[in-house]
């Protein structure tokens, strides 16, 4: 059994980890506010361009007329294009290998052709990197303040590959953000865009110069936006992970704390015990 020196130094050492752990859950928390603000402000700009686009698909007076647009048309899948966003950095609890659980089904299950992967995110390129996928492009690093700027290359390589035939389709795999608790990873299609239906409250717009013109310049920066939305889910949903993964880690770390305190007070007592029946027994030897 170790003596209390020896708890005691423990002791130090799992409350210094605690405070760093106490630390990294109140950042997390302070980027998880700002991550779930953007978020939920971009989710209604989302949702507006999506119903703009179905103004739009309907404004066509044959829907056959809808192939004609290159981002719009379907054919048979012999490639797939992935796009699996991750965080770059760990300590997220279960976050990062569920993300990559969901990319592996979707490229073993899903996919039933090959797949070209460009990870966005550290964590899924070295995964993919070391299960030796078809990595094409890679971005890490983008950062907490992510633009449409810095999405807008990996945006251009997915519209080059499916309108110059490389791909026939083009998917994205991210953590949707449901609450603190929940993130979701989901795979979604982004190519062809699949036009949504007429919401209801369709408004009848006048678009200028032409609808097919609108479309034609809107669809490209619809992927855009799909993708920048799943880039602010996947941060909203790393922060959250964090907080909650560094919450759990000071918590066992004050439990941890008081079963080595209570470990030291017990060595102690034992300690004082056997300290006074040493003196005891000297003192009997001695009157004896």
């Amino acid at each position: 059994m170790p003596n209390a020196r020896e708890i005691q130094r423990r002791i130090r050492s799992v409350s210094n980890m605690g405070q760093i752990t106490r630390a990294m859950e109140m950042v997390a928390a302070v980027k998880m506010r700002r991550a779930q603000q953007r978020v939920t402000t971009s989710r209604p700009y989302s949702e507006q361009l999506r119903q703009i686009m179905s103004d739009l698909a309907t404004q066509q007076p044959d829907p056959e007329q809808l192939g004609q647009f290159p981002l719009l048309q379907k054919r048979p899948i012999r490639n797939v294009e992935l796009i699996v966003v991750s965080p770059d950095r760990g300590l997220t609890g279960a976050l990062n290998t569920n993300i990559l659980r969901r990319a592996s089904r979707f490229v073993l299950n899903e996919a039933k052709a090959p797949v070209r992967v460009i990870p966005v995110g550290k964590k899924a390129r070295d995964y993919f990197v070391r299960t030796k996928q078809d990595v094409i492009a890679e971005f890490i690093g983008i950062g907490d303040d992510v633009t449409l700027d810095a999405v807008r290359p990996i945006a251009d390589i997915a519209i080059d590959d499916f309108a110059t035939g490389k791909v026939d389709a083009v998917y994205v795999v991210y953590s949707r953000f449901v609450n603190t608790l929940v993130q979701r990873p989901e795979a979604v299609q982004i190519l062809p865009v699949d036009p949504p239906e007429a919401h209801e409250g369709y408004s009848d717009y006048i678009f200028e110069p032409s609808p097919e013109d609108v479309l034609n310049a809107l669809l490209p920066r619809y992927v855009e936006v799909q993708l920048y939305q799943a880039i602010l889910e996947g941060l909203a949903s790393e922060y959250s992970a964090r907080m909650v993964s560094m919450r759990s880690a000071s918590d066992n770390a004050k439990e941890i704390v008081q079963d080595l305190t209570l470990s030291r007070n017990k060595a102690r007592q034992a300690q004082i015990t056997a300290e006074v029946s040493e003196i005891a027994a000297g003192a009997n030897a001695m009157a004896g």
